[in-house]
């Protein structure tokens, strides 16, 4: 589900650029920062199973050309979330296969126990 999330939270959050980061202190003031991407690592747990770790993408951000943004610099460079679609795509993919893959083992667990029940009785 986590995956799921950030990785929504990237492609929907996408094209919220701003000011570089080299960019003058008024104007960072005036103008919200790009929005940082996010990654998720899956880990193993010291007590078995994983957990999922969230973090920020390195770098955040890449210069873009937009000389329409007000916050754009002298030649027209904004900073631009390094949001990579085709790898958000792979993430939503291991996510559903992820679930469905979740979802059966649940199911085969049931099935086991309903089983167990049957032969007790």
């Amino acid at each position: 589900m986590r995956r799921l999330e950030v990785s929504a939270s990237n492609v929907a959050n996408a094209l919220s650029d701003g000011p570089l980061p080299s960019a003058d202190a008024s104007v960072q003031a005036q103008f919200p920062p790009a929005y940082t991407p996010k990654r998720v690592d899956q880990v193993e747990s010291a007590d078995g199973g994983t957990q999922a770790i969230v973090s920020n993408v390195s770098p955040a951000t890449v210069a873009s050309f937009d000389p329409t943004a007000p916050y754009a610099d002298a030649n027209g460079m904004v900073a631009t979330p390094n949001v990579n679609f085709a790898g958000e795509a792979v993430q939503q993919i291991i996510a559903r296969y992820t679930f469905a893959m979740n979802a059966a083992v649940e199911r085969t667990y049931e099935q086991m126990m309903k089983s167990l029940l049957d032969i007790k009785t």
